[in-house]
């Protein structure tokens, strides 16, 4: 199969997760080292003063995380399956208008593949800010993951 004819991580996470398409996410940035993710602005999902839902808020950071596990660990996906194991927001600023988060992995790739390999089950965070469009950062998020070996 050509490159060409393989869907984006933004395609795949809207075919696996179907909040990713209710609340109209955009994959911006994709990398195993830094994923992009964007919520526009829209009214039904707002809350009570004004800005994104909490609910929508947490979505878009958590889609962000799994997105650069997807992107980083997608040539371990034969052998473990990736999933959350905790997950803890901040909420720091009000958030108005468009918001974009950014994941990072906080762990190296080779390190966790290396732990998986031994026939242990990796755990690793992935850190995201959530930011307004003036840049200030209105929410922050950890996420931990791990890769649970297929049996």
């Amino acid at each position: 199969m050509s490159a060409e004819s393989q869907p984006s991580v933004g395609e795949m996470m809207a075919a696996m997760v179907p909040m990713v398409s209710t609340l109209n996410l955009e994959f911006l940035e994709t990398s195993a080292e830094r994923v992009v993710v964007a919520l526009p602005d829209q009214p039904a999902y707002r809350n009570h003063v004004g800005g994104p839902h909490a609910g929508a808020m947490f979505t878009l950071a958590e889609s962000a995380s799994g997105a650069i596990v997807l992107t980083a660990f997608g040539d371990q996906l034969a052998r473990a399956v990736p999933l959350p194991t905790h997950a803890e927001i901040d909420f720091l600023k009000l958030a108005r208008g468009s918001l974009t988060a950014t994941a990072e992995l906080g762990r190296p790739v080779a390190e966790v593949v290396a732990e998986l390999d031994s026939g242990a089950r990796p755990e690793f965070p992935v850190r995201v800010a959530i930011t307004r469009e003036d840049g200030d950062t209105t929410g922050e998020m950890t996420v931990i993951w791990t890769l649970r070996p297929n049996d």
